[in-house]
């Protein structure tokens, strides 16, 4: 397998994630696929981690899948199997979602994958020459990594189904109406701007920041009632950590809080 697919780097409190295939224009692999689940990993397990940054090396995030790598998997009708380590990058099993924020910096083209990634990420900036589309139903298939739930969830469903049974591309403006993305920057700016969004995120309380995720999911995926009647509940062991009280401290202190994850 090789090993710089996907590079891995870690910046503070952030792991920076990077599609590295831009000669494919960083088609999806199956070997990218195993080595972006390995990184999902280790943001998902590693304590010292906050935030994670998902990118693409290259002019473009991705043209999709490197497709005839995967008709074995679609034929047999499941994703690959993946071991404890490993997290999905599209988060199609909600009991083994990342727990920790995902902001994602995309630029030209990002079909398919590309956009289906997108849509399981929290923060996304766009550069101004994005191309977003799922063009799987020009090839004979149809999305199956998260994009016909979760893009009628964002956009509404007339808009959803506008993009998803024509497979037309949809620009950063356009995104950016729809609040697919939640800003546009000029082409080689988003890796920096989204880096600085992913610093602000690890600098607040991790555990809070990750429950405040984890209610928002809840809300999302099971409804607003099991989503309300967890607040509570689940802000009580987070009451008990070293953050919570150093946020306190700090209040009173009127100085900024120095987080831990503890």
């Amino acid at each position: 397998m090789s090993k710089d697919l996907v590079t891995v780097e870690r910046q503070g409190h952030v792991l920076l994630i990077g599609l590295n295939r831009p000669e494919k224009r960083n088609a999806l692999s199956l070997d990218m696929y195993w080595q972006l689940a390995k990184a999902y990993g280790e943001l998902h397990q590693d304590p010292d981690l906050f935030c994670g940054l998902l990118f693409a090396h290259g002019d473009h995030f991705t043209g999709g899948l490197d497709l005839p790598e995967w008709t074995g998997v679609f034929a047999e009708g499941k994703m690959p199997d993946l071991p404890e380590d490993m997290i999905d990058p599209f988060g199609l099993d909600e009991d083994r979602r990342l727990s920790k924020p995902l902001v994602m910096a995309v630029q030209g083209i990002c079909y398919t994958v590309g956009f289906e990634m997108l849509l399981c990420t929290d923060v996304r900036i766009a550069a101004s020459d994005l191309r977003l589309a799922q063009i799987e139903v020009k090839r004979g298939i149809y999305p199956v990594g998260g994009a016909t739930v979760r893009m009628f969830e964002e956009l509404g469903w007339g808009n959803a189904m506008r993009y998803l049974l024509t497979g037309d591309e949809i620009t950063a403006a356009e995104a950016y109406r729809l609040g697919l993305v939640q800003e546009v920057v000029e082409p080689g700016q988003q890796f920096h701007r989204a880096l600085e969004i992913a610093n602000r995120i690890a600098k607040q309380a991790p555990l809070g920041v990750q429950a405040a995720l984890r209610s928002a999911r809840i809300a999302r995926v099971d409804g607003t009632r099991k989503a309300l009647a967890r607040l509570m509940p689940d802000i009580m062991p987070i009451m008990k950590s070293e953050d919570a009280a150093e946020g306190v401290r700090a209040f009173i202190e009127r100085r900024e809080a120095n987080f831990k994850g503890r």
